[in-house]
């Protein structure tokens, strides 16, 4: 194999997919150019977002985790493929608990079986600063609206969400809606965009929750990790849900937890499709 060939991992959780990159032993040149030639699904690999893991700087953690949006940016955190790298460094250092690192801190990750990873997301953040808004707002009530979407929760999971509860979450124009929302002026960052219908009553013991997700520099995905917390997040604020619920994708279902130090504890699956090189035009 040459010297230029890199070697991937498609890999899946609940249907956000990604491509896996192994940058800890030399360096990679990315460019969002070179993100998006990967990315695409016409031309390329075809992932919602690249994942690029590189040698940790932090000495409590096994790796770190660089993430990618299809469209070249690079975000701080995304739940599915934190799975999905834990599940990857697991296996390869043959353990049940490993720690990385991403632009949103370190994560502690799990095995809770074959395939099935759960990781601490972290404090959700609810402060307009965290998220961040362009102004000081109510984090509970946004004061925004598109067509029938009106009032969004905003939530940082360590990227920004604004969850929008909806009678019925299947009725919502979502392609439509998302890419305005997204752009919102009162999101600097631009937002991830959650339309949320709840199934269960506030004092079930499980909550239940359809969400569909527009996911910032995606469009319209499969599952969101971090949007599936930050909707638990939103629906507790709210009193609409208990603090632990089944979050229902589009993809799957995650199970989420709101824990009492106000940490989120993300479970769900992870999957590799195929593996295979790049070409050197991806990446001369």
């Amino acid at each position: 194999m040459s010297d230029r060939a890199w070697p991937f991992l498609k890999m899946h959780g609940l249907g956000n997919d990604f491509v896996v990159l192994d940058a800890r032993a030399r360096a990679l040149d990315l460019t969002p150019e070179r993100v998006r030639a990967i990315a695409s699904r016409g031309t390329g690999v075809g992932c919602d977002q690249l994942v690029v893991m590189t040698q940790a700087t932090d000495p409590c953690a096994d790796a770190t985790m660089l993430i990618y949006n299809a469209d070249g940016s690079e975000v701080a955190a995304c739940g599915n493929a934190s799975r999905c790298v834990a599940w990857l460094l697991m296996k390869e250092i043959a353990a049940d608990k490993v720690v990385f690192q991403t632009k949103a801190g370190l994560l502690d990750a799990e095995s809770r079986g074959p395939h099935q990873v759960a990781v601490d997301m972290g404090p959700a953040r609810l402060d307009w600063r965290e998220i961040p808004l362009a102004e000081a707002v109510d984090t509970l009530h946004l004061g925004i609206s598109a067509g029938p979407l009106a009032d969004p929760v905003g939530v940082s999971m360590g990227n920004p969400h604004a969850v929008f509860f909806v009678d019925d979450a299947e009725a919502v124009n979502l392609a439509q809606l998302g890419r305005g929302l997204e752009h919102h002026a009162l999101f600097p960052e631009r937002a991830n965009i959650e339309v949320a219908q709840v199934l269960t009553p506030p004092d079930a013991e499980m909550g239940r929750i359809r969400m569909r997700v527009w996911e910032r520099g995606a469009g319209i995905t499969m599952a969101c990790g971090t949007g599936a917390c930050a909707t638990l997040v939103a629906a507790a604020r709210r009193g609409l849900s208990p603090r632990k619920a089944e979050i229902i994708l589009d993809g799957g279902t995650l199970t989420i937890e709101w824990l009492k130090d106000g940490h989120v504890l993300m479970t769900g699956p992870v999957a590799v499709a195929f593996t295979g090189t790049l070409d050197s035009s991806l990446l001369p």
